[in-house]
């Protein structure tokens, strides 16, 4: 957490130039950009809608005010554009202030645009502006968060270690949100299979700064990716109060934890999870706490565990959203959602939203992911729910190598490979069972030293006999 914040001379010095002159707006400015990138908010200077109301208040003028604040909803992906007219509205004042506005920057017109184009779904544009803009200020640490947060939505993880690799030369440890870039690349790095460097850079942020929630978050990923289950669990329950203090991952490091509860067996320790954090802080305001209580629901129940009423609690978290399709891999957690707490009807209301959404045919990324990837996945969820496991399959096996463009993390992502593996184990076709075996030995190349994974595969074996006999 910052103890003092950039006014205008402080941010000209390091190569981004404001259009406000307010130094107080500057430094609402980079408070609102620490908090976004720490995750966390601040108990002095405010949080971060009290802090573009006080940016509003004292320079009504200033662009970036509304790129932040529309930005944040965009990349949010609790909101859109498309079904939200006051969402609409906030981006169509930002656009106009921007084209009216006599001191705006380049840089910063360039910023209203990429929102602009995000919000109408044209995510892979988006991010072409802000590698434009990081070319020429590679220490807008505003671009370099809006971009490496997209790249993840679009599931592309070499691009979004990149984005951070290229600026960090021009960045050194006296400058502020340092260690918050390191956490940054920490991530990217995890993300690309180097788990030893992530390991080592993630820990160097977190030496900095052991508040920094996203900087964990790298360090949990790794020991996620890597198979290393117990590391994992050490690491959160030995940090905990410093990650629960102000950070807003807080969540979804105990969904994290409760992976590692399922992924060693432990379901009752993954259940009190679930109960005494997860449904207690998530709210519907937040799409990763829809993700987190559908995901970690639905990975118990695939593992054989009675949830008991608990898709009541996760449900609650999806019915605002049924409309908005932002990402793929959202879409597939609200329609879990809705299967999970048995609401036939509006799953089938939620696949019509879907229909109509793709029946205005665009460019945009959202819809092209939707249909090459969205589509079969939810069509094999239903069918999988009813119990016609080789129809999932079938939908499913042919995309697999496309599940990275659903979006998320491989950590998060990796609930549709194993979605795919019990599907293939619950069939009753003799080749989809040779499917499982198939993609049970991929992975257990990959994840060398994963319990689940050889626990799925001794049922994979066990199936092969009984059919054999």
């Amino acid at each position: 957490m910052l103890s003092h914040y950039r006014n205008c001379a402080a941010w000209r010095d390091q190569g981004i130039i404001l259009s406000t002159t307010n130094d107080e707006v500057a430094k609402l400015y980079d408070a609102c950009i620490a908090q976004s990138v720490g995750s966390y908010d601040d108990p002095i200077m405010g949080d971060f809608p009290t802090c573009l109301k006080k940016m509003k208040e004292a320079d009504p003028n200033f662009v970036l005010t509304y790129v932040l604040e529309n930005a944040s909803d965009c990349l949010g992906t609790g909101r859109s554009a498309k079904v939200d007219p006051v969402m609409k509205s906030n981006i169509e004042y930002m656009v106009s202030l921007a084209a009216k506005s006599p001191n705006i920057t380049d840089r910063e017109r360039k910023h209203v645009n990429a929102v602009k184009l995000w919000s109408e779904g044209y995510i892979e544009n988006a991010t072409t502006v802000w590698d434009d803009i990081l070319i020429d200020h590679p220490t807008d640490v505003l671009a370099i968060k809006l971009n490496h947060a997209s790249y993840f939505y679009l599931g592309k993880s070499v691009e979004m270690r990149d984005n951070t690799a290229r600026v960090l030369p021009h960045w050194n440890d006296t400058m502020p949100l340092y260690s918050n870039l390191l956490g940054y690349y920490a991530f990217g790095l995890a993300e690309t299979n180097r788990f030893a460097e992530a390991e080592i850079l993630s820990k160097k942020a977190l030496s900095y700064n052991r508040f920094d929630g996203w900087s964990t978050h790298a360090l949990i990923h790794t020991y996620e990716n890597d198979s290393r289950t117990e590391d994992g669990i050490n690491a959160l329950s030995g940090t905990v109060d410093d990650w629960t203090a102000y950070c807003g991952l807080a969540t979804h490091l105990y969904w994290h934890w409760a992976v590692f509860c399922i992924e060693k067996k432990d379901y009752e320790g993954a259940l009190g999870i679930f109960d005494l954090q997860v449904s207690k802080r998530a709210t519907a305001d937040s799409m990763l706490d829809m993700l987190d209580a559908t995901s970690l629901l639905f990975r118990l129940e695939m593992e054989g565990v009675n949830v008991g009423d608990r898709w009541e609690t996760a449900y609650e978290l999806c019915r605002p959203h049924l409309d908005d399709h932002v990402i793929v891999f959202n879409d597939f957690h609200l329609l879990m959602g809705c299967i999970g707490a048995k609401k036939p009807d509006v799953a089938e209301k939620f696949m019509k939203s879907v229909h109509d959404y793709l029946s205005n045919e665009s460019l945009e990324t959202t819809q092209r992911l939707t249909n090459e990837i969205g589509l079969p996945l939810y069509k094999a969820l239903l069918a999988y729910d009813q119990g016609d496991y080789a129809t999932a399959v079938d939908l499913i096996y042919p995309i697999r190598y496309k599940f990275h463009g659903a979006g998320a993390s491989r950590a998060q992502r990796d609930v549709l490979p194993l979605f795919l593996i019990h599907a293939s184990l619950r069939s009753k076709e003799p080749k989809h069972q040779r499917i499982a075996r198939s993609l049970l030995m991929e992975r257990k190349a990959i994840r060398t030293n994963c319990q689940m994974t050889e626990n799925l595969l001794q049922k994979s074996l066990s199936h092969h006999i009984v059919n054999e006999h």
